[in-house]
């Protein structure tokens, strides 16, 4: 069986008052204990790089713990997260770099979609989807994001990168509006009504290829839950699995290089209730990975 390539190490790990980089080891030594991903250290990201990226002085304030902005993504600034959070950028970049070369990979890390240019957001600190978009000029870059909450950040910078490109399907907005390259789909409780929300992913999907995006990111929020204290969408475990695997069909089938990171989650206890959501979007791309999709027509 053909396992997912997917960035992780052990740096990625901080100590936060979320759930966000906690649970990031679990998931991890998860998804290797059942055998559906091989781990990969991506390293730590030289902050120059993203000093390209967002504000310089933002980014200079988050690594040195010095000045306002070090703790705008809503935690109090430690050494732990600041190395967390450049490590999983790093993974950003390497598993770009694997999804270009063999069509598919993943990174276990979170955090991206909320920050802006010259602050962080929601618990997110550098956007490592616009910073994906930045490292590869050449190619469209479009994300898929279905967590909770809208990508208002990765909305915004939209507008800075041509190359661009954002689908966000989301219970609770942040306010972005829509812009050429960036649709909302802002959706009621579709617990019972998941029709409405198959029929958003579809929408997606169509967008996607109408863009003719050349390199995907999967944003697979696990806070859209039913009893994750900060949804609104409702959805059942079975309801989640479900998107996640039509998700990855629309991978296999497009053939575009994709790969996916984790996304929201704030249940616990982290190992009987949210880490087993972001293992089971591993299951399904794994599933997905080993089948013959003409099989299932």
């Amino acid at each position: 069986m053909k396992k997912i390539k997917a960035c992780f190490s052990a740096t990625y790990y901080a100590p936060t008052p979320t759930a966000s980089m906690k649970k990031l080891p679990l998931v991890a030594a998860e998804v290797q204990r059942l055998g559906y991903a091989e781990l990969i250290d991506p390293g730590s990201i030289d902050p120059e790089i993203l000093a390209q990226l967002h504000d310089p002085d933002y980014v200079k304030q988050f690594c040195t713990g010095e000045g306002r902005m070090a703790c705008s993504q809503g935690w109090a600034w430690t050494p732990e997260i600041r190395n967390g959070v450049l490590a999983i950028n790093a993974g950003q970049i390497r598993a770009a770099e694997i999804a270009r070369k063999e069509g598919f990979a993943a990174n276990i890390g979170q955090g991206f979609h909320h920050a802006g240019y010259s602050s962080g957001g929601g618990f997110c600190t550098f956007n490592g989807i616009a910073l994906v978009a930045k490292q590869y000029p050449k190619i469209k870059v479009g994300v898929l994001d279905c967590d909770e909450h809208q990508g208002n950040g990765t909305a915004d910078f939209t507008n800075r990168f041509e190359n661009l490109y954002n689908f966000t399907i989301h219970g609770t907005s942040f306010g972005a509006p829509e812009y050429p390259r960036s649709i909302n789909r802002e959706l009621p409780a579709i617990t019972n009504n998941f029709k409405l929300y198959l029929e958003s992913l579809e929408e997606g999907f169509l967008q996607i290829q109408s863009w003719g995006i050349e390199l995907l990111i999967y944003q697979a929020g696990a806070d859209p839950h039913i009893d994750d204290p900060l949804n609104s969408l409702g959805m059942t475990s079975e309801q989640m699995f479900q998107r996640d695997r039509m998700v990855f069909e629309f991978i296999k089938r497009s053939k575009i290089p994709s790969f996916f990171v984790l996304a929201g989650g704030y249940q616990s206890p982290l190992e009987t209730k949210l880490v087993p959501l972001h293992v089971q979007t591993f299951r399904a791309a794994h599933e997905v990975l080993n089948t013959n999709l003409t099989m299932l027509n």
